[in-house]
């Protein structure tokens, strides 16, 4: 299907860091979120018409900071440099200019992010001067209706969590492991005795070598899992993620941490990953996680995109969900975030295991950055 091949012009670009402070902390086996950061950027292009996106600044701590003066001082002029460019080419482009900085600094990631943010703005102002909802700007057949899960449950209290969820009118869920075999299995009783049937994932979020990997994955496999995400860590060679899928029988998901269109073309191509996960607020923006998507459905897998931030990001997520198509599953943080809560409302409503977008413009939300801020906090 052809990319939307409008192109923008961005004569200002603004970003900004924000922080919601949480009562109970995020926990994950590498890590401890204890506040909810995002940053939010806004693009505006010539005509006066503006896009928002957002930018994954979840770690390290200090990290929302850092990668919104990076939008202000080096990628948000350099996108007014490159001006005008299509659409579909904004992180592609961002990242090709901003590559020898990056060899140079080391710092891919936050480059990384910093350009997929601005790839979603772009994305969200074409799709308002267009007068469609991103999903449909980024595919005319595409359904307002995707499947979702709730994720980020953690060990503190599984049984509760689901138990409000499902009340929620989620159907699909997902539980951080990591934490020793006791507490995961601990808490995977838990969590089956909750939500009866219905499907179970969990993340082990990079916590494993091999021989653990395997040997959880064995232990685990009587709780009926539809998968066991990235048990190993992201950079291990296809050899290990193939002898892991051999020897244990619960089906393998990644790709929140891949980084580059060839890694992404090595793990379609390898059949192990049978759910991919590329995160727009990461790598890629829009246009490149959804090419990784449409390869990935092409081969026969399943994309479900990463999420775990505000709602911007969670909005452009599930537009381009919808815009790929397939069975592929939102995944919807449980954990509190006013940034994310006070943006999404009547925006998303759930249902049976199911988001119903708004027909709004883009990806829903309304007003300048400043209004979306005030709004969020």
């Amino acid at each position: 299907m052809a990319y939307p091949s409008d192109e923008v012009v961005i004569t200002a670009v603004r970003a900004v860091a924000v922080r919601a402070p949480i009562e109970t902390h995020v926990r994950t086996s590498f890590g401890i979120m204890r506040d909810r950061p995002a940053v939010f950027v806004e693009v505006e292009d010539d005509s006066g018409n503006r896009g928002l996106g957002e930018i994954w600044c979840n770690f390290p701590s200090v990290g929302a900071e850092h990668r919104a003066r990076l939008v202000l001082e080096t990628a948000g002029p350099l996108l007014q440099q490159l001006s005008p460019l299509p659409v579909g080419e904004v992180f592609a482009r961002l990242m090709d200019k901003l590559h020898v900085l990056a060899i140079q600094s080391g710092e891919w990631g936050p480059l990384r992010q910093v350009c997929a943010g601005l790839d979603i703005a772009c994305h969200d102002l074409a799709a308002r001067r267009a007068g469609l909802p991103l999903y449909a700007y980024l595919d005319g057949q595409a359904s307002g209706s995707v499947g979702a899960y709730a994720s980020g449950i953690g060990p503190e209290a599984p049984a509760e969590v689901a138990a409000r969820e499902l009340a929620r009118g989620h159907e699909s869920f997902k539980l951080k492991v990591g934490f020793g075999m006791e507490t995961d299995r601990r808490s995977l009783d838990a969590i089956r005795g909750a939500i009866g049937d219905r499907r179970l994932m969990i993340d082990a979020n990079q916590g494993w070598n091999l021989d653990q990997a395997i040997l959880h994955g064995r232990h685990f496999a009587d709780y009926r899992l539809d998968w066991l995400e990235e048990p190993l860590r992201a950079d291990r060679p296809l050899e290990e993620w193939r002898a892991l899928s051999e020897a244990m029988p619960i089906a393998i998901a990644a790709g929140e941490n891949m980084n580059a269109p060839a890694e992404f073309e090595a793990a379609i191509a390898s059949r192990l990953f049978r759910f991919l996960q590329p995160d727009a607020a990461k790598w890629g923006g829009l246009s490149g996680c959804l090419a990784v998507a449409r390869a990935a459905r092409a081969a026969g897998l399943t994309y479900c995109p990463h999420y775990l931030g505000g709602g911007i990001g969670l909005l452009a997520s599930a537009h381009l969900l919808a815009a790929a198509g397939g069975e592929g599953l939102l995944e919807i943080d449980t954990n509190p975030n006013p940034l994310r809560d006070n943006l999404i409302a009547g925006l998303m409503p759930l249902s049976g295991g199911r988001v119903t977008l708004s027909e709004r413009p883009g990806i829903g939300l309304s007003g300048d950055l400043d209004g979306i801020v005030a709004r969020a906090a």
